[in-house]
């Protein structure tokens, strides 16, 4: 029976069949709920996904992309002075990775109307994706809400006045007075290192040394703010989006202009925009590229699949695309000139190379920036208003990736939405659970596990995943089958849409994959010639392969449920592993126009006719032949 896209998905299916119960997503998508699978969406105002997923990506890119980014060509400048060539494999890497893997999961959450896990049902075999995505997820909303923590820490530390960063603090002034320039440390560095992360008190890994209770109590506090918003839901939060998607912006207008009037500011400029043609060459600048497009885009976790989830079946998932992708990149380039304006400045002030002038990592938010908000005019007011942003988009961003884990498990388990009292139950033991496992993230030894765990949860094993997901889709469940499925939802496709698939085709069967593999290949490669470190702190070999088992542990879910869903099939195993390949009937219930059709109770998987062609650019296309005349 051929489908008809008219309307949206509720028009279609069944009521039971629809996924109403979900009101958990997170507080941004409210304003934009009339393209929602959600009922009680009244058509106030049409507007589409796009600007939800904008506003998540931007909490994302503005509370850590953006530092990353400038961390990312520091990090790489400090290699034989790379300098500005970092923005052209960052486009590369975004034009032929970031934006063919982001529609991916669009398109995948949104023709699905299901979770990261649930959502495999078009491919029962790599249900390990899912798990994988959700081992990934957990990981970052462990340790990124520490960053929150931190910056709750630094705002209630900006009431104070003068700052306790700034030279006009009495305690600073040996510190602002001294001559000594050589391994010179600023205030805020010291405010960094001492105050906040105590890291001098501890000596690595195995000597964490005790909890530090404020950090406690700012982590204890970010976790209840989360814990309300899962709670209240969408209906409840949502318009916060509204601030957080324009106040970035004013202040880091406001960082650019004050940037422009510093002396060096034009020095942090230069580096930033001028390029090192030879370094190109240089499979680092890559690498970091790359991570810098998974890390702002927030591919691979889950969030971006289970935010998709509640659209409607009709959104324009490639319009979504390119707003949000190229938003996220405008966003990263803009944000540059008001880090590398300050930190030209301060390598001016020091007399040093930028690209010494800041840590790596974290640093980089809370050194690079207080100092610049210490230099203006006000500064108290600035600090406040600067770290009210990072909070609030910090909280946005962590609400994102709390969704894809509660989806995802909520999907898993339904009798848990049924009843309330256990789904309040269940979120909160949740959060509380986070909440003790991330006290090991404030210790004086904190910093080094935040590390450990920073470098390996979203490494190779988020690699290894989604190129799975690019794999699995393109070659089993069928490039052909998920570009027609697109061009479903979309119904009305306009001429440059059906031009722009061909691209993305192009890139999921051939230039995503070899690409994905460089990188994996490179990642390997550093991970046996190289050490870890943080500061000059060198991590034991032990603690190295503690990092390379969190990887493995998000990755090796892929061949566990494959063979789980092999062994759960009957006959050879060739039978097995074809029938474990098929789209269960559940997950074509989006491609069945049934709205004329009484419900009727179907077989859960699709047995046939069943038929793989080969086609120029689609080697194993599923296709569905009806078996009605």
């Amino acid at each position: 029976m051929q489908y008809s896209p008219m309307g949206s998905l509720s028009h279609r299916v069944p009521a039971e069949w629809l996924p109403s119960h979900r009101m958990g997503l997170a507080p941004l998508l409210l304003p934009f709920h009339n393209n929602l699978n959600i009922p009680g969406s009244n058509g106030v105002a049409r507007m589409s996904f796009c600007s939800p997923a904008l506003g998540t990506v931007l909490a994302w890119e503005m509370s850590g992309g953006s530092l990353t980014f400038a961390t990312a060509m520091v990090e790489d400048s400090s290699k034989d002075s790379v300098e500005g060539v970092f923005l052209i494999p960052y486009f590369i890497m975004l034009f032929f990775t970031g934006m063919p893997l982001f529609l991916m999961e669009l398109s995948l959450g949104q023709y699905g109307s299901a979770g990261p896990i649930t959502v495999w049902k078009c491919c029962p075999l790599l249900k390990g994706i899912g798990i994988g995505m959700l081992c990934v997820s957990t990981l970052v909303c462990l340790y990124y809400n520490v960053i929150i923590a931190w910056t709750f820490y630094y705002l209630g530390s900006s009431f104070q006045s003068p700052l306790p960063w700034s030279c006009d603090a009495p305690a600073n002034a040996p510190l602002c007075n001294s001559t000594n320039k050589t391994n010179h440390l600023s205030p805020p560095e010291v405010f960094w290192n001492e105050r906040v992360l105590g890291v001098v008190n501890s000596h690595g890994l195995q000597d964490p040394g005790p909890v530090r209770w404020e950090l406690a109590l700012c982590l204890l506090a970010a976790w209840v703010i989360i814990f309300l918003c899962i709670l209240k839901g969408i209906r409840s939060s949502g318009k916060v989006v509204y601030v957080t998607a324009t106040f970035p912006y004013f202040v880091l207008i406001v960082l650019i202009i004050r940037g422009a009037t510093l002396e060096g500011s034009l020095q942090g400029v230069a580096f930033y925009l001028t390029p090192v043609w030879d370094r190109l060459a240089n499979a680092q600048v890559w690498n970091d590229a790359a991570s810098q497009i998974f890390y702002s885009l927030g591919i691979g976790v889950g969030g971006l699949l289970s935010m998709a989830s509640y659209n409607k079946f009709d959104n324009n998932v490639i319009r979504d695309t390119l707003v949000i992708t190229i938003g996220n990149c405008g966003t990263s380039f803009f944000a540059g000139f008001a880090i590398f304006s300050i930190l030209g400045h301060m390598a001016w002030r020091k007399g040093v190379p930028v690209e010494q002038v800041a840590d790596t990592g974290p640093g980089l938010a809370f050194v690079a920036y207080p100092e610049a908000l210490a230099l203006l005019p006000g500064s108290v007011f600035w600090s406040i208003l600067f770290f009210l942003m990072l909070f609030m988009l910090g909280v946005d961003t962590l609400f994102g990736n709390m969704e894809g884990i509660t989806t995802a498990v909520l999907d898993e388990f339904p009798q848990l939405r049924v009843n309330m009292k256990h789904k309040i139950l269940f979120l909160a033991l949740l959060c509380f659970g986070f909440y003790l496992m991330g006290l090991l993230l404030v210790t004086d030894g904190g910093i080094y596990w935040f590390t450990l765990i920073d470098s390996f949860s979203t490494s190779f094993g988020l690699i290894i995943i989604t190129l799975f997901m690019c794999l699995g889709i393109s070659f089993f469940y069928g490039v052909n089958q998920f570009c027609q499925d697109i061009v479903d939802m979309i119904c009305l496709c306009p001429p440059w849409c059906t031009k722009l698939l061909l691209y993305f085709k192009a890139c999921w069967v051939f230039c995503t994959p070899f690409l994905l593999l460089f990188i994996l290949t490179y990642i390997f490669l550093e991970m046996y010639r190289t050490s870890l470190h943080y500061g000059t702190y060198v991590y034991p070999l032990w603690g190295k392969a503690l990092g390379v088992c969190i990887g493995v542990v998000c990755c090796i879910q892929i061949p566990i449920w494959a063979t789980v869903a092999i062994c759960k099939e009957s006959g050879t195993l060739k039978d097995r592993f074809q029938k474990a390949i098929r789209p269960l009937n559940s997950w074509r219930v989006n491609n069945l126009n049934i709205s004329t059709q009484e419900p009727r109770v179907e077989p859960e998987r699709i047995e046939g006719p069943f038929t793989v062609t080969l086609t120029e650019m689609d080697f194993t296309g599923i296709a569905w032949e009806s078996s009605e005349a």
